[in-house]
């Protein structure tokens, strides 16, 4: 990962429709932004799988848990503006 790429992190599981469509927009995000996407399968930990089970897709960037679906699943448009502002930021 080069020092300016965000580092993103998807928690789901095989077959997570939500899960599914939140990766595609972090990968059409990434045609624009520089980002490093890890997928991560919650049922690979027992910890992950309690602590994520109800709440997939979590999408967590760099190291940092941003998008929980608790009531909703993150949108692309918040996705896109919440990486926007961290790489502007990267660039102060």
């Amino acid at each position: 990962m080069n020092d300016t790429a965000l580092d993103i992190t998807l928690y789901g599981r095989a077959g997570c429709h939500l899960c599914d469509d939140v990766e595609r927009s972090i990968r059409r995000i990434g045609r624009e932004i520089p980002l490093t996407l890890h997928i991560v399968d919650i049922h690979s930990d027992p910890a992950l799988l309690e602590a994520y089970m109800f709440t997939i897709p979590v999408v967590a960037i760099n190291g940092e848990q941003v998008f929980v679906s608790i009531e909703s699943v993150v949108t692309e448009w918040e996705l896109r503006e919440e990486l926007e502002k961290r790489v502007k930021g990267t660039r102060l």
